[in-house]
Parts: structure tokens; C-alpha cells; sequence
């Protein structure tokens, strides 16, 4: 491979929650290891692989300069935008007009959800549920509406369109927040089920939320289909949340993006998001996003995703072969394994929170799943060179699940 997805970064004093932070926030972060192993990061949702160079060098450049001063966003950013998502996802006809800078995804959550619901108001989500939206929305004033994902006869996350709608009618639900792909399932979604998921909301008014931050990170030849794209309906009825931030690890520099075409909603998103002042863009933001989307950051991410599909192939057949009573549905995006211990606690006499601080304890810095709406369950991270993965699972091996 032409980048470097083997190495060993040492993330320590980095500002890295991931490693920096184990043991600081009970109940939240993975407890340090007992002495005598290290640490693998496999919580927190950002990578252990270096960036693509060019997002460092565009940085580089621009700090050349001695001035920071005010500053609008330059076309280049929007045209590196446009290819990239014509590029990617076969978007056309996108223009600057149709985007908006947004500090995070979640930020472009609430002035979407806040600018077309009031606080009190149910919001229709899917669980399991990404943490994010569960404390954003709640923080917010706002009830979440649970349509539960149903494991179809092959393990394959599936939506249940029935439950959505008589949700969305018993509690006069007007927005709904999609995942796509889903975090924490990995399921990227074909297009006949977005086409149907749409029609369930348009049926209800129902106003859609789609974060599609992952939706570069695809597994084994799977391929995103933007929510906008299944029809003029979607495209008018859907506030999309995009980011370069998953894709090359660029969450501490800040910065997302709306795609937005019906005007409407974007003039409303785009008058609540303004409301504190705070939804303002960085300089070097901006230049780290054109450095990503340049041909490298393509050629980077393809290679990225072929690295990420071997890392998934190598954990869902070492769960199959070696950890019986451990359920996995194969994540077909995203690099998040969501793991199902019913069965195995149930066998074993164990808890859930034996199994996650026995793997803790041994250096496996894991998450509890059931912060996602899994009431057995633990999320794992596997965006990390193969010989890190690796050494993980032979851990769980020796001293969690057949110790």
C-alpha cells in the first residue's frame, strides 16, 4: 500500500481522550490496565492510523502566513465539497449555495431539530442509538421516540417500517433523526430501504435528520446511498450532515457541513444555527478539509477501507470461531463492532460489566454498549493497525471469554 496503516502511533501526551483519557471519568471512559499491559484504544470512535499527508501539508501552508484574521470561507472549500461528493457519492448538481458550514454534526442536529420541533416534542430514532444523539436531544428538552433495529434471520440489522409509523402517529412525531450508515450497527442501508423509510416519514410530515458522517467508511464493497438521492421527496424533505471528521480522523480540529436544497429549510437551519454566534468556521478547518479532499485523500481512503474491511473480516471470524455465545452482526461500514454477550453471559454465570472490565483490566480499552441502547452489548473500535486488533482479541481469547 502506498500509506502507512501498520505502524504503531504513540498517542500518549497527544491530546488523545482515547488513551490520555482511560480512568478519568468513571462510568464513562475504560478503567487503565492492571500493570503489565498496555493500553489498546478501542472506544472512543476516532483512528489510530496516521492521516493522509496532504491534510497536514494544506495546514502547513496556510501557517506560513503570520495572519489570522477574519475570514469567509473560499470557493475552494465549497468545490472541494462538490467533487468530493460527486466523486463519492454520485451526487450532482450540488452547489455552494446548498451547503453550510456546521461546527459538528450534533450541533447541525439540534439547529436542525430545534428549528422545526419545540422542546417536549418527541423525535423518532433508532436504536441502538449513538450516544451523541441520545445526549444531544435530550439536553435539548426533547423526548426520544425508540423504533428499535430487528436482527433478521441472517443477523442483518433491519428497519421495522411498521413500528416507525405507528410511533411517529401515536406521538404526532414531526423529526426524526436517520443514521446512515448506522452507528453503532455498521449497517449501510440499500437504497429500497431509505426509499421506504422516506415514504413512512413523508407519510407522517415528518422533517429528516440524516447524519452521514460515515458514510466514507464502507466495508468489503459496500456502497452509501445518500438519503437525498432516492427521490425528489427526500431531496426536499432532509437536512444532511456531513463531515470529513470520521473519515481521516480530524474531530479535534473541528468541523462539519449541511447539505440542504429546499430552501425553506435551509434558510431555517441556517437562522437557528447562527443564534449563538459560536457556529463559526476555523481557518485551518477549512484548509485541513480541502487537503483531505484532494485525489490523495481519495486513493487514502480507498486504501483505509480495504485496511478496515480486513480488520472487520479478521474480528467477526475469530468471534465465530472462538467466542461461542458472542453475537455479531458484520458491520458493512463504519469500523465499530456492536457485540451481543447476552448468550454468553447467560452460559457463563457473568454480567456485563464482568466481561467489560475483565477486558479492561487486560488492556482491551473497550465501551459499554449499553450507553447505545444495548442491554448486553459492547462497542468496539477496530480502527487500528491488524497486529493491534490482533493482539486484542488474543487477550479476549486468553483471559475474557475462555479464561
Amino acid at each position: 500500500m502506498k500509506y502507512d496503516f501498520t505502524s504503531i502511533m504513540d498517542r500518549r501526551g497527544k491530546d488523545a481522550i482515547a488513551v490520555d483519557g482511560l480512568g478519568t471519568s468513571p462510568g464513562f471512559t475504560p478503567d487503565a490496565p492492571k500493570p503489565g499491559f498496555d493500553a489498546i484504544p478501542m472506544w472512543v470512535a476516532d483512528m489510530n492510523f496516521p492521516t493522509v499527508p496532504t491534510i497536514q501539508q494544506a495546514i502547513l501552508e496556510r501557517v506560513q502566513h503570520p495572519a489570522f484574521g477574519y475570514f469567509q470561507p473560499t470557493p475552494a472549500y465549497y468545490d472541494a465539497i462538490c467533487r468530493w461528493q460527486q466523486v463519492r457519492n454520485g451526487v450532482s448538481g450540488l452547489s455552494a449555495a446548498d451547503i453550510g458550514y456546521e461546527n459538528g454534526v450534533l450541533g447541525g442536529v439540534i439547529s436542525a431539530l430545534t428549528a422545526f420541533a419545540a422542546p417536549g416534542d418527541g423525535v423518532l430514532l433508532h436504536s441502538p442509538t449513538y450516544i451523541g444523539f441520545t445526549n444531544c436531544v435530550t439536553n435539548n428538552g426533547y423526548r426520544i421516540v425508540h423504533s428499535p433495529l430487528v436482527r433478521d434471520e441472517a443477523g442483518v440489522w433491519r428497519m421495522d417500517y411498521e413500528d416507525m409509523d405507528a410511533k411517529l402517529k401515536a406521538n404526532k412525531i414531526h423529526v426524526a433523526i436517520f443514521c446512515s450508515p448506522h452507528n453503532p450497527c455498521g449497517r449501510v442501508w440499500e437504497r429500497w430501504e431509505i426509499e421506504k423509510a422516506m415514504e413512512v416519514y413523508r407519510a407522517n410530515d415528518c422533517l429528516v435528520i440524516s447524519d452521514e458522517i460515515w458514510s466514507d467508511i464502507l466495508l468489503n464493497g459496500h456502497r452509501h446511498i445518500p438519503t437525498q438521492s432516492v427521490s425528489e421527496d427526500a431531496r426536499n424533505r432532509t437536512v444532511a450532515l456531513y463531515a470529513p471528521s470520521k473519515t481521516f480522523n480530524l474531530a479535534g480540529l473541528v468541523g462539519s457541513y449541511h447539505i440542504i436544497y429546499n430552501p425553506y429549510l435551509r434558510d431555517r437551519v441556517t437562522a437557528k444555527s447562527s443564534k449563538s454566534h459560536y457556529n463559526e468556521m476555523n481557518v485551518l478547518s477549512m484548509h485541513a478539509l480541502i487537503g483531505a479532499y484532494r485525489p490523495e485523500g481519495e486513493e487514502w481512503v480507498d486504501e483505509l477501507c480495504e485496511v478496515l474491511s480486513g480488520n472487520i473480516n479478521f474480528a467477526c471470524d475469530y468471534i465465530a470461531a472462538r467466542f461461542p455465545g458472542v453475537q455479531v452482526s458484520k458491520p458493512q461500514g463504519t469500523y465499530m463492532l456492536f457485540l451481543d454477550c447476552t448468550q454468553w453471559c447467560s452460559r457463563h454465570g457473568k454480567t456485563i460489566d464482568w466481561v467489560e472490565k475483565a477486558g479492561w483490566d487486560v488492556g482491551v480499552a473497550w465501551q459499554d454498549g449499553r450507553m447505545f441502547h444495548g442491554p448486553c452489548a459492547l462497542r468496539m473500535n477496530l480502527a487500528l493497525p491488524l497486529s493491534r486488533v490482533q493482539e486484542a482479541f488474543d487477550r479476549l481469547d486468553r483471559y475474557v471469554f475462555n479464561a
